[in-house]
């Protein structure tokens, strides 16, 4: 029997450190950062990850907010896209071995997935020697580390045409099963001279023009659509390394049975001169998970306790004229998540007031507390709630924004709307539907209306069109 073929990872002392017990203390050292960065929620049931592949003292800390949720409850098998820098064949290209080593150990191929892939025509086989990048073998050591009896399946991607990423996707999703858990490796924005790309001056408004180019490729890439992501990205010449691995990965999604009930969330961003002040020569980095819808519901307590935070809230305000939040105490991991929320007031089925924001600044225990009050007294329809009123509370608690890349796919009674036409925007919760027997055309229609918009804007190539589903507690 033919011995194991084992890759020794040449990025071990350059890209990481070689000696086992500071590798296995630097990745603590960014677990621990991104837990202090982002909280401790992590979101049940992934389906799907973006993370990135620099040097794990640059992005290691983004990257370490995959790897939590990945290490709650490790995966069977991983499938890893990447690609080559310095280019590869067209198609789909698995390395000739049968395992790596990192300092932190072996990380094992499944070599019986890889045969079925092969035998399909799914993939090709290609000597490691001519494959071997980074985009794949940074994340060996986070593997060892939060997933050690997982197996990978790795999987170069390269220069695959708009038709063969759609077929190659529809393959994928019928190979996945329960137990397989899928990556795609990409870096975002890469800006200064040495990148050739400087689509604006360097200056004080670099860092936030940097997050809004890359926000509006991932907000592109929420519609598990490979062709809005790849469009996003010719539009704006963004300098998206992964490209290639992300189409892939939204094309499975989008061909999963379950593919319209995964949203996608960014979990950590950061770029490299965050960290090192140098915004002349930065490179973005994002997190960015993939999770059933499910995954974001509260359970029936922690919606006691939020309404009861809106709730004393409104009281305290009613009893003594001070407009000071009563924040949620001791929350609950999911409720230090942040997410959009919407607060509606009602007096005897009358509105009274509806303010919410699509992205609140704070985690929910503290922002409903916040929402409540300027929906009281910041909504300018309506005069200031009353300290005589008797109100209801009806929280909004909204998933992550998904584009749409057509407005037939809207369905009105379940989606929220948020339309952006260059300056104009406006946003309808699900249930303003409830009782109006709306279609969907009526539904977007009023979301126009809303934006100051007419009709028609919707057959603008500049608009974009975003779903959303509200958990309504009250």
């Amino acid at each position: 029997m033919p011995s194991a073929v084992r890759h020794l990872s040449p990025f071990s002392g350059s890209w990481y450190p070689r000696d086992a017990a500071a590798l296995a203390a630097l990745i603590e050292e960014k677990l621990a950062d991104s837990l202090r960065r982002t909280g401790g929620c992590l979101l049940p049931r992934p389906v799907a990850f973006v993370v990135p592949h620099a040097g794990l003292e640059y992005s290691g800390t983004v990257a370490a907010a995959v790897y939590r949720h990945l290490g709650q409850s490790p995966p069977r098998r991983i499938v890893l896209l990447g690609f080559a820098h310095h280019g590869a064949p067209p198609g789909l290209w698995i390395p000739d071995v049968d395992c790596y080593e990192t300092p932190l150990g072996e990380v094992a191929v499944d070599r019986e997935a890889v045969g079925q892939l092969f035998r399909s025509g799914w993939a090709q086989p290609f000597a490691e020697a001519r494959l071997c990048d980074h985009s794949i073998e940074i994340q060996l050591p986070w593997l060892s580390r939060v997933a050690p009896r997982a197996t990978l399946v790795p999987v170069y991607v390269s220069r695959l045409a708009a038709r063969e990423c759609r077929q190659a996707g529809a393959r994928l999703a019928q190979w996945l099963d329960a137990g397989t858990l899928l990556i795609a490796s990409s870096d975002f924005t890469h800006y200064g001279k040495a990148f050739h790309y400087e689509p604006f001056p360097l200056d004080a408004d670099t860092p936030s023009r940097l997050r809004r180019l890359d926000e509006s490729v991932m907000a592109a890439a929420s519609g598990l659509h490979a062709r809005s992501l790849l469009d996003a990205i010719h539009q704006t010449s963004a300098t998206v390394c992964g490209r290639e691995p992300l189409a892939l990965l939204l094309a499975t999604l989008a061909s999963l049975p379950a593919g319209g009930e995964i949203f996608q969330t960014t979990l950590d961003y950061e770029t490299s001169g965050d960290i090192t002040g140098d915004f002349g020569h930065s490179v973005s980095y994002a997190a960015l998970g993939y999770f059933p819808y499910s995954s974001f519901l509260l359970d029936a307590v922690d919606q006691a306790v939020l309404l009861d935070s809106a709730r004393r809230t409104l009281e305290h305000c009613r009893q003594t004229g001070e407009r000071r939040p009563v924040p949620v105490e001791a929350p609950s991991p999911a409720l230090q998540r942040q997410a959009g929320v919407f607060v509606t007031l009602r007096r005897e089925g009358e509105l009274r007031g509806c303010v919410g924001h699509i992205h609140t600044p704070g985690p929910l225990a503290q922002s409903v507390g916040q929402v409540t009050l300027a929906a009281a007294h910041d909504d300018e329809r309506f005069e200031h709630v009353r300290r005589d009123e008797e109100i209801d509370v009806e929280i909004s608690i909204l998933s992550p924004l998904k584009r749409l890349a057509d407005p037939a796919e809207f369905c009105v009674g379940r989606d929220g709307g948020l339309l952006e036409a260059g300056e104009r925007s406006g946003l309808l919760l699900p249930q303003v539907a409830e009782g109006r027997h709306w279609t969907a055309r009526q539904f977007l229609d009023a979301l126009a209306k809303k934006a100051g918009a007419p009709a028609q804007v919707y057959a603008d190539p500049s608009t974009h069109l975003s779903v959303f589903r509200a958990q309504v507690v009250q």
